[in-house]
């Protein structure tokens, strides 16, 4: 039985269980003088036993998960020939590394031998002898919850406050494992990217007006001092962005405010979704879009009336980006828009403001914290692109204020550094883990001054 199979049939019997434990409750319920003898909405007492048959199951499945390859891999390396466990831990991993692909089928990188084919079996046997001792374990720690959950509801049992404190714990353990995931995110950036700065001065890349991090591996190698500035790959990444947010800005808010509030419902009910469309194309679509169609149209235009335009401009990029980055400001704001209290328009009409004088005074201003967070998710959006960078504004790294020349931005830089079999000890490599620690602490900037305005707007408002 395979993983899949195996959750599929738990939520089964989670779902029949939540069915039987809601009729014993109706049953008992029946018995002792209907529902309201009940602590509980029979609707609980089924979660009260769902909850029993499937979550100590779910618990043991995915610890079970977490270990069993570790334990399988000590297993097949212990009956190893002395020889091979002798082997440093960089060549015994390759053997196991071969072991394991030659159990699930993959090409090895070496001649299987005898040894090989009968640890790969060994391991093949494990899983299976695994997987068999799961199925059964769940499944009886399924049928065993059931059964204890069964035995425990009765017209006393609290089941809605036991429902309500394990989700409260699920989501205690969630909200948890995002954090902890947020800041084992940054603690690995930093700790790379502290490696970096012990290479190259933190002021240099700071304040560096060049970038070229290509290294050579002698000295006597041209460019074997790369240069770390990281102010163009920023100013790449800025203008491009600006740009992008002048096109995206006032068409997604004027666009919201229109639907919102203009439209009908017939036709918001199709302007919408085909609108919200633009959110759903890939971004190597844009990005052949803006190569193929856009930045030859804007150098073939600027060459009619003198002006020299590059191939890959950063026009292109913004513009195209513009388009994609639409929907994210339209349709949050729209939400906004619509979440604004009906009883405040109509206490603007009732003294004598007209529909346009409503919307600047009235529906703007209350709606403006939760746009302003639909337009910095646009920003975050703009600023984290790479595809259509990489194919309409290219990889120079130009400090430049022209949009009409070729720039780069700092996630097309993270992603050129880190292709190809890198050197993790080389400032190379390092400098990607640097550019993206800088660029986290620049959003979390802007966000932090974002909501500085927008509490001290509303509280102007309010």
């Amino acid at each position: 039985m395979h993983n899949s199979t195996l959750i599929i049939v738990l939520l089964i019997l989670m779902a029949v269980a939540y069915q039987l434990g809601r009729k014993r409750s109706r049953g008992l319920a029946s018995a002792s003088g209907g529902i309201s003898s009940l602590h509980s909405l029979p609707s609980y007492y089924g979660f009260y036993a769902a909850i029993w048959c499937g979550l100590p199951a779910l618990l043991v499945f995915g610890l079970w998960m977490a270990f069993q390859s570790s334990v399988i891999t000590d297993l097949v390396i212990a009956d190893l020939p002395a020889e091979t466990r002798q082997l440093p831990e960089a060549q015994l991993g390759l053997v196991v590394n071969d072991i394991r692909n030659l159990a699930s089928g993959n090409i090895v990188s070496k001649d299987i031998d005898p040894v090989m084919q009968a640890a790969a079996d060994h391991y093949v046997s494990l899983e299976r002898t695994g997987m068999a001792a799961l199925v059964v374990v769940v499944l009886s720690l399924a049928l065993a919850g059931f059964a204890v959950a069964w035995r425990f509801i009765s017209p006393e049992l609290r089941a809605r406050n036991s429902v309500e404190k394990v989700v409260k714990v699920l989501l205690i353990i969630s909200s948890t494992i995002a954090i902890f995931t947020t800041i084992g995110i940054v603690l690995s950036v930093l700790f790379e990217a502290l490696r970096f700065f012990k290479a190259v001065p933190l002021s240099s890349f700071l304040f560096g007006l060049e970038w070229s991090p290509q290294m050579a591996i002698r000295e006597d190698q041209v460019g074997s001092s790369g240069a770390f500035g990281a102010i163009p790959l920023f100013a790449g990444t800025m203008l491009i962005s600006f740009i992008a947010m002048l096109v995206a800005v006032p068409i997604g808010l004027m666009s919201a405010i229109y639907l919102s509030e203009y439209a009908t419902s017939r036709l918001r009910a199709v302007a919408k979704p085909v609108l919200e469309i633009l959110a759903g194309i890939p971004t190597v679509v844009y990005g052949f879009f803006a190569a193929l169609t856009v930045a030859p149209f804007i150098r073939d235009s600027g060459g009619l009336i003198g002006l020299d335009v590059s191939s890959e401009s950063a026009l292109a990029a913004g513009l195209v980006m513009g388009i994609m980055i639409i929907p994210f400001v339209s349709s949050l704001s729209d939400d906004v828009i619509n979440a604004v209290p009906q009883a405040m328009r109509d206490a603007s009409y009732g003294v004598g403001a007209t529909q346009s004088e409503t919307i600047r005074q009235v529906v703007i201003p209350a709606a403006l914290p939760g746009i302003v967070g639909g337009v910095l998710l646009a920003v975050s959006r703009a600023i984290g692109e790479t595809m259509i960078v990489v194919m309409a504004a290219g990889l120079s790294a130009n400090l430049t204020a022209n949009p009409l020349e070729s720039v780069t931005t700092v996630t097309v830089q993270i992603v050129t550094l880190l292709v190809g079999d890198q050197e993790f000890d080389s400032p190379k490599t390092l400098a990607a883990f640097a550019l993206g620690l800088l660029l986290f602490v620049v959003t979390l900037v802007l966000n932090v001054i974002a909501l500085h305005v927008v509490r001290k707007y509303r509280e102007q408002y309010e």
